[in-house]
């Protein structure tokens, strides 16, 4: 720990980059549960060492553990977040531990390393970097002798990459308790925060046809690659970027033979829509689908999984008090438009609560192997933390 000329903690660069690498360490790709709970073991005993009371709880359907972990607020809410009349609402602080990147990404495809003021890994910027940057803020305000105005809820989500399946009932559950949500998710966009984010849905397309020998029976068969490949263009050509819709085909799977009529053939669909409304009306247009060739059957499922959020008045009064706070320490801090990236903000900021998200680490290439953080990044967003846990009330 750093201090000033008069032994005042001081807020290090160099000692949070040192933190987020201990994190990114320790590997979590969302689908190994023993990675991440690993993980969850890590920030665990962290938080146990400032005092705060962790709740985990067990994942389900072969998923990590959920980690929370409360703080008290000076008018005694209670740790377990639960209140009671005239108790005060708190500040929900959302963050993932795991990742897209398989186990061995950090010694291979990207490895952990430093390059001037980039730090490179996997999850270094989505989102190891501002889970842990919010975890330092807290201790730092600790350090200084300090306390939140309001309660404060940790939450360590162990499977966000994949929609937060099992953990959006606690997410949801705690937001309702909650006056303000702060994200961890990276910055955007040169180191804007995250006030709008467009919704999110998951579909699986399926065709089965016929299967026929290739050549000497080509016309017994009834093929279901060339089904789906007249879905995929219509499915494409759904996108509008004036409305701000986006449909990608990002999977395909078929055939079992390159001399076969194939019988199978899937895709799974990524949607990206600005509003509910047409959130819901494209949803029923793709579950309404309906094959070319008579002979194939057609099975579409799927749906929203992230509804959108735009900024609202407590939004953006939630962004002014972090701009002035740090404006104050020589950071200009910006907001996006809305961003087609989904996170758990979706779920809190759908609901009405105030929500800032963006608020960890600036730097680049999420999912990507050239994902990295930006050092010089670091402690000026983390003295924002500090100065909003501080502040808010």
């Amino acid at each position: 720990m750093n201090t000033s000329g008069d032994n005042e903690p001081v807020i290090d660069g160099e000692e949070i980059a040192r933190g987020i690498l201990e994190w990114v360490e320790t590997e979590s790709p969302s689908t190994d549960a023993a990675a991440v709970n690993r993980m969850a073991d890590r920030v665990e005993s962290q938080f146990n060492a400032i005092g705060l009371e962790v709740e985990r709880t067990p994942g389900e359907d072969g998923w990590g553990d959920l980690i929370r972990a409360r703080s008290a607020g000076p008018d005694g809410a209670r740790q377990d977040g639960s209140r009671q009349d005239g108790e005060t609402p708190g500040i929900l602080v959302l963050s993932h531990i795991d990742t897209v990147h398989p186990i061995g990404t950090k010694e291979g495809d990207n490895r952990i390393r430093r390059e001037d003021d980039r730090i490179y890994g996997p999850g270094t910027y989505d989102m190891k970097a501002g889970g842990y940057m919010a975890y330092y803020a807290y201790r730092h305000l600790l350090r200084l002798g300090g306390k939140t105005k309001l309660p404060v809820t940790f939450m360590y989500i162990p499977e966000e990459e994949v929609g937060s399946p099992y953990t959006r009932k606690f997410i949801e559950e705690e937001a309702a308790k909650a006056k303000y949500v702060l994200v961890g998710e990276p910055a955007r966009d040169g180191g804007k925060v995250v006030v709008a984010r467009k919704g999110s849905a998951n579909f699986t397309v399926k065709a089965i046809g016929q299967p026929a020998h290739a050549g000497a029976m080509h016309q017994d068969g009834r093929s279901a690659i060339k089904e789906i490949a007249r879905h995929i263009l219509d499915i494409e050509a759904m996108t509008d970027y004036e409305r701000g819709l986006t449909f990608n085909v990002g999977m395909i799977e078929g055939g079992t033979g390159i001399n076969v009529v194939p019988r199978e053939c899937r895709i799974e669909v990524d949607m990206r829509v600005t509003n509910l409304a047409d959130g819901d009306a494209l949803t029923a247009r793709l579950l309404a689908l309906r094959p070319y060739d008579p002979d194939v059957a057609l099975e579409v499922s799927g749906g929203m999984n992230r509804p959108p959020y735009d900024l609202n008045p407590g939004g953006q009064a939630l962004f002014d008090l972090a701009r002035e706070a740090s404006l104050e320490h020589g950071l200009d801090l910006q907001h996006t438009t809305m961003t087609g990236g989904g996170s758990d903000g979706n779920f809190t900021g759908a609901i009405g609560i105030p929500t800032l998200d963006g608020m960890g680490a600036d730097g680049a290439g999420a999912h990507t192997l050239h994902e990295h953080i930006l050092v010089s990044s670091l402690a000026p967003r983390v003295e924002t933390w500090v100065k909003l846990f501080a502040r808010l009330e």
